[in-house]
């Protein structure tokens, strides 16, 4: 699970306009676009491009930018080495995505007393903020899908560099959720599978819980399970601590023993010593009907690229099968 990330660099160039916006598209290969939509596309480390007339000196964004898939030092050499005719380069503060579940003005609220920042809009922290700031973003969304500016819930303007800032967060930053969420919950998951083919199993079983954002794994390993009397099987067992609802767990975890119409394992997911059964996570008529439910929900959730890589395992499990 990821509780923070960094957003884009922002990065103000200053002169003609006109020229600038046609060298830097010429440059990079790339199209002028709003703002907002290149905020929203963008990901960590990623740079997105401000053209300004040279006679602008606050950091206030204009309606349309460029968002350039590299990292702002590789951006800054490329724009420098291709002498473009920039006549004053400015940076916009650094801006730090925190994720919290939920109580959000209380975060706010918190980080705000710790740092001595102002609570306000991330687009207002943005306009007041300059190079040397720190913006401190907060969603509820996860952080490994795009973060649009309508995602964010607040943001503290804070008037200190990053790496302090940054630093600080990560430490803290387990203490202010215990502030927010006091009571967590653990959760032991078993994997259970008649071919023995536990290793692409559980990294299905790590992509999910990684790409969904569904916990801390806090310990992971072998053991044994007796499914009737002098039968003992051996699992692969993981211990998550997590906010979520075990039962949203265990639901969408159930999206995982079936590809179609073949069982690839079992999975069983326990709080403390009680097993949470199936019929305790709605109206279905089967195991089967249930799994096919949770699976469909995975496929809307899960991103992209973790539903290719989970397909692939997928497919190569099904053509390696003894069934």
């Amino acid at each position: 699970m990821r509780l923070m990330r960094f957003g884009p660099s922002i990065v103000f160039l200053r002169g003609d306009v006109e020229k600038l916006k046609d060298a830097v598209k010429e440059l990079f290969n790339v199209e002028e676009i709003p703002t907002e939509e290149a905020i929203r596309e963008s990901s960590e480390f990623e740079t997105i491009l401000l053209v300004t007339p040279p006679e602008e000196t606050g950091t206030v964004p204009p309606e349309t930018g460029f968002h350039i898939k590299q990292g702002a030092k590789v951006v800054l050499s490329e724009i420098v080495n291709s002498k473009l005719p920039v006549e004053r380069v400015e940076i916009e503060s650094t801006i730090i995505i925190l994720r919290v579940p939920e109580k959000v003005e209380e975060a706010l609220k918190l980080l705000a007393e710790k740092f001595d920042g102002e609570i306000m809009s991330q687009m207002d922290a943005l306009n007041l903020g300059e190079a040397c700031d720190t913006v401190i973003s907060v969603t509820k969304k996860k952080l490994s899908s795009p973060i649009g500016p309508e995602d964010i819930d607040g943001a503290v303007l804070v008037r200190r560099d990053f790496l302090s800032v940054y630093r600080e967060l990560l430490i803290d930053t387990p203490m202010l959720l215990l502030k927010l969420l006091p009571e967590w919950n653990e959760l032991t998951i078993k994997i259970y599978d008649t071919e023995r083919r536990y290793e692409e199993n559980i990294e299905r079983l790590l992509l999910v819980i990684e790409d969904l954002d569904l916990g801390f794994i806090v310990g992971e390993g072998w053991d044994w399970d007796y499914p009737r009397p002098f039968m003992r099987v051996p699992v692969y067992k993981l211990k998550l601590l997590t906010w979520e609802k075990p039962e949203k767990v265990k639901f969408l975890l159930k999206g995982l023993e079936y590809r179609g119409y073949k069982r690839l394992c079992d999975i069983d997911v326990f709080v403390g010593n009680k097993k949470i059964e199936w019929i305790s996570l709605g109206k279905f008529g089967s195991k089967f009907e249930l799994a096919q439910k949770a699976r469909e929900e995975l496929e809307k959730l899960l991103s992209d690229d973790v539903k290719k890589k989970l397909h692939e395992i997928e497919e190569r499990l099904i053509a390696e099968s003894k069934e």
